[in-house]
């Protein structure tokens, strides 16, 4: 088996390699990264113990894309910049080269070369004012979805494949929601097998959390360390909600796409923690502070990014049904490793968080 995993050195990437290798003795799994994002230099140690071989490429250029000779019977595409804020403060042209322009060479390499193709795209897909105008209840510790919604693929399990993408949702969403169309043309265009995975947010050990993209491993670190925290937006009470995904949920969800994949291809799944499987920033603080035994001063800001929304769930009903998957980390679990994790590197991990 030969596995290519682009985005390999980073948090996702790395972990899906390894879990490759891992599965499948004798494998030839390449992980293919620019090492732009800081901490992911820190893996390919990790990498290499595990029998990955790293290659030092960037998407956005098709040559570098040729030093993995092929064919490969799997392409992972992970590599993303996936920050939801990217191209706020200037250019959008990084965010939208990486997360489009790298995955349309990706999928021209990968024509007539690889057996199966899995793209990694997210939930920001989804229109931003949709979910921002969503009816909720709220309770002393989150937001919580209203049973009754006034559009389609909202409810109590959360948001669905079917809700709106119609509408404006940042550069990240857009840029990962074109990819899902050209993916989609080369399924149908070229017979290259392939399948879409809409990712909620993933966290667990080896996540460089920063403000902007894995807020809830820099929580957890920022308790190791003890380091204060903010509660930003939506009156900075801290009720806002998401749902998390281990990898190894996610890995495991991969593993059954590519056992279905000539009846799948060209499908969308999401892929979260679900309804039992999110927390507020709220609860996530107690969970924290339980894991980690540690107390940190918050603070309050009311002032809500246009780019935040108060809930985000994944309903990954479909995945459930057609796939049988379902995850099994729980909020409290990832937190845990998280803590173990930084607490077991906590003098090389100390410059990356600090």
């Amino acid at each position: 088996m030969r596995v290519l995993v682009t985005g390999g050195a980073g948090f996702v990437g790395s972990r899906i390699a390894l879990a490759f290798a891992r599965e499948n003795p004798g494998a030839e799994v390449v992980a293919f990264d620019n090492l732009r994002r800081r901490g992911s230099e820190t893996n390919l140690g990790r990498l290499a113990g595990g029998g990955v071989r790293f290659v030092h490429g960037d998407v956005r250029v098709r040559s570098d894309l040729d030093q993995v000779e092929g064919p490969v019977d799997v392409v992972v595409d992970a590599s993303a910049e996936a920050s939801v804020l990217a191209g706020l403060d200037g250019s959008p042209a990084y965010v939208l080269e990486t997360n489009l322009l790298g995955t349309i060479n990706l999928l021209d390499w990968s024509r007539g070369r690889a057996g199966a193709f899995l793209f990694l795209s997210t939930s920001r897909v989804y229109s931003m004012h949709p979910l921002r105008d969503l009816a909720l209840v709220e309770t002393d510790s989150r937001y919580e979805l209203a049973a009754d919604q006034a559009v389609p693929g909202a409810g109590p399990l959360g948001i669905s494949e079917d809700f709106p993408t119609d509408t404006a949702r940042s550069f990240y969403g857009s840029s990962k929601l074109a990819s899902e169309l050209i993916v989609q043309e080369y399924a149908d265009s070229y017979g290259l097998p392939a399948v879409i995975t809409r990712c909620g947010v993933i966290t667990g050990a080896g996540q460089f959390g920063k403000s902007e993209q894995g807020v809830f491993a820099m929580w957890a670190a920022n308790h190791v360390y003890g380091l204060p925290l903010r509660y930003i937006g939506f009156d900075g009470q801290g009720r806002q909600v998401r749902d998390l995904l281990h990898p190894d949920d996610l890995f495991d969800l991969m593993r059954r796409e590519l056992a279905d994949i000539d009846r799948i291809s060209g499908r969308v799944f999401n892929a979260g923690g679900g309804r039992t499987g999110s927390v507020s920033l709220r609860e996530l603080t107690d969970i924290c502070r339980d894991v980690s035994g540690a107390e940190v001063t918050m603070s309050h800001e009311a002032r809500t990014s246009p780019v935040d929304i108060p809930v985000y769930i994944s309903d990954h009903s479909r995945a459930t049904r057609e796939l049988g998957w379902s995850p099994s980390w729980t909020p409290r679990d990832m937190m845990a490793e998280i803590v173990d994790w930084v607490r077991e590197n906590e003098d090389s991990l100390r410059p990356v968080f600090t």
